[in-house]
């Protein structure tokens, strides 16, 4: 149920209270299937990742897998991608609830936020927020525990609460038949919503309970359980607020340009207010802090783990490795991680841009659990796996396919800008890593040729792509499709092949045998004195009266 807790925490943030108005600003109301195609993507690369998280339930495992199945060039590349990911989540939700502060009905509100960004005043009041999530987890992780799972009832209930009242309120049907029809902008803006509307976003929460998983008491079982439910859970809750949403708009907002025009600063709110329901825009404006502040406590809990992760991995100076005795947490690391949320705010100001830029990171993270999955079965078929799909064979190449097409909706220039800052990440691989002899940086750069070519690959495929996608329009509409999963099936084929046994892995492979045979020692010696004490009991009853 913790787990669980922190899967919806993560999922449910700022995602439910900006993704409704950008994905039908962008597919209109054919934005219902966007959140059912985020999902459907979301849960075959979760599958993946939760037969690896519950083989290596170590904190910050989502920063490891990569690096077990082929070494550290690839391992640090997937790991740079889904720090870039996560970190940057953390004030994108800070982002959110100043946002929706600035539709308080206070002229210093209306000041904090200027319709594209936070203006001076409302970077402070984010600022003020992140350093309040960073002190939330420094203290304790069974005090961020205990919040997260009140917060999460709380944000489960507002959401439901939201579409209930809004679809009570006002649904006009008009809304979904009129203005261009359902899919006023063609099926492709459907598709780009999946990847920059924040919908990949917001299901990208589910890798908080992987990488939590060096906390959890019994991973092999509970780990899948709250991945996949939280999943499923928060699907139903986002296209119930997606609905809610089409059919709340007044006519008149639409009247002028159709669901492209839409402009609000906090659109839920906003709407509540339109049609006299005020009691829920003010819930709704408390909900804008606790929700959001609930998802980047989460975060800011989890990317510790993962620097905590890539410093075990030899990526960064041992300083960032260093965990708290009493509460077991890496400060460091919390520490790198609020300067570099710092650095965020101060170039994203909107939720807008940082949603882009988190979604398409997000994207390129995720290529790595396919390849990785059945890499590991190849190179290490007797490790324990607590989660084994049988139907793995075909989810991991499918799941590589789905990442690939996400990474082209996302749009040439956005595609290549989140590329280049994954090859900015590169020097800091280069520095711990070009030091060592040649015979032994062989065989790293090998295991990670496929993952620096497919990104190449990936960035010219998008430039010479179809104009729906932002491209030159040299691939024809469809055909591109087809390609991008020729392509994705193809670097999936190279990156299992050149998987191998690393250093990293052996070492990961001896941990786990360790554990295994301490935990089969505890259980027997537990079994032992069980026995020594019914043995007692029953020298007891046989005793004569009075012995």
């Amino acid at each position: 149920m913790s787990l669980t807790a922190v899967g919806l925490g993560s999922i449910i943030g700022s995602g439910w209270l900006f993704g409704a108005e950008r994905a039908a600003s962008l597919a209109g109301p054919a934005a219902i299937l966007a959140w059912v195609i985020g999902a459907v993507v979301a849960l075959t690369i979760a599958l993946t990742y939760s037969e690896l998280g519950s083989m290596f339930p170590k904190a910050g495992g989502m920063v490891r897998y990569g690096q077990y199945s082929h070494g550290s060039l690839a391992g640090y590349l997937a790991a740079w991608a889904n720090w870039i990911a996560i970190v940057s989540v953390i004030p994108g939700e800070a982002t959110a609830s100043i946002q929706y502060m600035s539709s308080w009905d206070f002229g210093w509100a209306k000041q904090l936020y200027d319709g594209k960004e936070l203006t001076g005043t409302g970077v402070i009041l984010a600022s003020v927020l992140l350093v309040f999530y960073f002190f939330l987890n420094w203290f304790a992780i069974t005090l961020f525990a205990k919040t997260n799972t009140a917060i999460t009832v709380f944000k489960l209930v507002v959401p439901a609460l939201t579409a209930g009242a809004l679809l009570l309120a006002h649904f006009d049907s008009g809304n979904i038949s009129g203005n261009g029809g359902f899919t006023p902008n063609g099926w492709s803006s459907v598709f780009t919503a999946v990847a920059v509307s924040g919908i990949v976003w917001a299901y990208n929460g589910f890798q908080s309970p992987l990488n939590m998983a060096g906390e959890a008491r019994n991973p092999g079982k509970s780990l899948p359980k709250a991945v996949i439910s939280s999943i499923l859970i928060s699907l139903v809750i986002y296209v119930a607020l997606q609905v809610a949403f089409l059919g709340a708009v007044p006519a008149a907002d639409l009247s002028h340009g159709g669901w492209s025009s839409l402009s609000f600063n906090s659109p839920l709110a906003d709407l509540a207010t339109a049609w006299g329901l005020n009691w829920l825009a003010l819930l709704l404006y408390a909900d804008a802090f606790i929700s959001p502040s609930g998802t980047g406590m989460i975060y800011a809990a989890t990317t510790s783990r993962m620097i905590h992760g890539v410093q075990e991995n030899g990526h960064l100076p041992k300083v960032f490795g260093r965990v708290d005795p009493k509460t077991g947490i890496p400060r460091p690391a919390l520490v790198l991680n609020l300067v570099i949320a710092f650095a965020f705010l101060a170039v994203f100001r909107g939720w807008g841009s940082l949603a882009e830029i988190v979604s398409v990171a997000t994207v390129i993270s995720y290529i790595t659990g396919p390849v990785a999955v059945m890499s590991l079965r190849r190179l290490s078929p007797n490790l324990p796996r607590p989660v084994k799909l049988r139907a793995m064979p075909i989810v991991a190449p499918v799941a590589m396919v789905f990442g690939s097409l996400v990474l082209y909706w996302a749009r040439w220039p956005l595609t290549g800008k989140v590329i280049l800052i994954m090859a900015i990440g590169l020097p800091i691989w280069a520095w711990y890593e070009l030091r060592k002899p040649w015979a032994e940086l062989k065989p790293h750069l090998m295991g990670g040729a496929w993952m620096v070519s497919y990104l190449l690959v990936m960035a010219l495929v998008s430039f010479l792509g179809s104009k729906k996608y932002g491209g030159r329009g040299d691939l024809a509409d469809g055909w591109d499709f087809v390609i991008v999963a020729v392509i994705g099936l193809l670097f999936y084929a190279w990156g299992v092949g050149s998987a191998w046994r690393n250093p990293s892995l052996v070492q990961a492979e001896q941990e786990l045998t360790a554990a295994a045979e301490a935990e089969a020692e505890a259980e027997a010696e537990a079994e032992a004195a069980g026995e020594a004490g019914e043995a007692d009991d029953d020298r007891r009853e046989k005793a004569p009266a009075g012995v």
